[in-house]
């Protein structure tokens, strides 16, 4: 089932204009698996906004500039030593607090949210 929602996934991100940015396919496509994981599920009411909310994303910000904050979100929760390189490293948590922002106000707009049971395919 998971195959089925990445190539749809794939169809909608490939019939958005490359030209608009810089994001690479396999980029938006984990993006939008991620989001609609986080937001309720995989289904098609969740696929359109996180589409959505990654195009918006990427009209705002180079794809380099999203790699770096996207990494820097996942590395600063490492605990110990190995994250103390990621947290310490100045104005990292103003970055990735900032891409938060612009990532809840895509998701906003896009009317992304939780998918509940009731609305979940059967």
């Amino acid at each position: 089932m998971r195959s089925r929602f990445a190539i749809a996934v794939f169809g909608l991100v490939s019939a958005f204009g490359v030209s608009a940015n810089d994001f690479p396919t396999q980029a938006r496509v984990e993006f939008a698996m991620g989001c609609m994981d986080r937001h309720g599920g995989q289904s098609y009411n969740t696929m359109y906004g996180c589409v959505c909310t990654i195009d918006k994303i990427a009209s705002q910000m180079k794809y380099e500039d999203y790699a770096f904050v996207e990494t820097m979100s996942f590395m600063i929760k490492t605990p110990g030593e190995r994250g103390g390189a990621f947290r310490d490293k100045p104005g990292a948590r103003k970055q990735v607090r900032e891409f938060a922002k612009i990532r809840d106000e895509a998701e906003r707009t896009c009317f992304v949210k939780n998918v509940t049971q009731d609305s979940k395919p059967k």
